[in-house]
């Protein structure tokens, strides 16, 4: 049986607030398999926010293990979180944060520059990615020229340019209305089918739905995994 992509055993993680400790995650222990389809649930102040930062190498444990694609992030300096971040997970957030004087090609590109990708290679990855998310006729067009699911799904191309091993959304469609939310989940759906990890932090019902795996976090520890 192969290794899960993501294991964790005993992650906590506290925060100094005000004099005192905040334990915001508990002790959790968690396997997720590569090819994977999670939406990780949770009301605010549950934990979920600091369970993805934690995957997506945003912060690190104050206790316990994390290993991701073979790799163990726990005790790993900034710089080192860094070059794992840019290597392994692909981010897609609530605001879309495009660069907004910039077309949807090189917004997609962007992050390839940080590798040392060649402009050809930059470009060609990116178109490559823009196709996948139905946008081959937008990529000359900037984001102000772009609807609100349009600038998520150049989001969402953005975070696939790296092909990374985990894809890590939080709240992607908070600021999309109902129809245009269906719209992205079914590209989601589309890039789970294909092979990509995906893991989705949301705090609405029919988002998590749609996963084939509902993980729900209450006060800093997971109380429930449904599949």
């Amino acid at each position: 049986m192969s290794a899960p992509l993501i294991r964790a055993r005993g992650l906590t993680r506290v925060y100094k607030l005000g004099g005192g400790d905040v334990h915001a995650l508990r002790g959790v222990d968690l396997d997720i398999a590569r090819g994977e389809y999670c939406a990780i649930m949770g009301a605010s102040g549950s934990g979920k926010s600091t369970f993805m930062n934690l995957l997506g190498a945003l912060d690190r444990p104050s206790s316990g293990e994390l290993v991701i694609d073979g790799e163990a992030l726990q005790g790993k300096r900034p710089d080192e979180l860094a070059r794992f971040r840019n290597r392994a997970v692909g981010f897609v957030f609530q605001q879309f944060n495009l660069l907004p004087r910039t077309t949807a090609l090189d917004n997609v590109a962007l992050p390839l520059l940080y590798r040392g990708w060649s402009l050809k290679k930059r470009r060609e990855r990116a178109e490559e990615c823009l196709r996948m998310v139905g946008l081959a006729e937008r990529m000359d067009h900037h984001p102000s020229q772009l609807s609100g699911g349009q600038q998520q799904r150049v989001a969402i191309a953005r975070a696939l340019s790296g092909e990374p091993s985990i894809l890590l959304a939080d709240e992607p469609t908070g600021a999309l209305d109902s129809q245009t939310s269906e719209d992205v989940m079914d590209i989601f759906d589309q890039l789970n089918a294909s092979g990509i990890t995906l893991i989705i932090v949301t705090h609405e019902a029919d988002v998590g739905a749609r996963a084939r795996r509902r993980i729900t976090f209450r006060d800093g520890l997971v109380v429930e995994d449904l599949t």
